[in-house]
């Protein structure tokens, strides 16, 4: 995904297809994110291996 693209998305410009929200996800969860989905949507910093 270009920087442009990036961009745009979050200047609400457009909206993202779903290949686009896939990588943002794969980028974030490499990044230590780890998406939660109990009661409510969410997201936390992933503990770090021992």
């Amino acid at each position: 995904m270009s920087v442009t693209t990036l961009r745009n998305f979050e200047r609400g410009a457009t909206v993202p297809v779903t290949n686009n929200l896939a990588a943002i996800r794969s980028a974030l969860e490499v990044g230590g994110v780890e998406f939660t989905n109990g009661d409510q949507p969410g997201v936390r910093m992933r503990k770090p291996a021992p």
